[in-house]
């Protein structure tokens, strides 16, 4: 557990270093995306649309994975 936070720690101090940078040099997000094509609409749209999709097909996964992952659980031998 400690790892991911490490993990998500150093993810947000590298974000928040590189949006500085980014801030000097009077470039803004809204730039980056007009450069390769995109509008923040279209970005929201995009993650939107990955979400419709992902979680359908992530409740149906969990139909068979959480029966059979309890199952063994049930059926290990108990510990010491």
């Amino acid at each position: 557990m400690l790892q991911v936070i490490s993990a998500v720690v150093k993810i947000a101090l590298a974000s928040l270093v590189t949006g500085a940078v980014l801030s000097a040099l009077n470039l803004s997000a809204a730039e980056l995306l007009a450069e390769i094509g995109l509008t923040p609409e279209s970005v929201s749209a995009l993650l939107r649309q990955g979400a419709e999709w992902a979680i359908p097909n992530i409740l149906l996964g969990s139909m068979v994975i959480v029966p059979i992952w309890f199952v063994t659980y049930l059926l290990r031998p108990p510990r010491n």
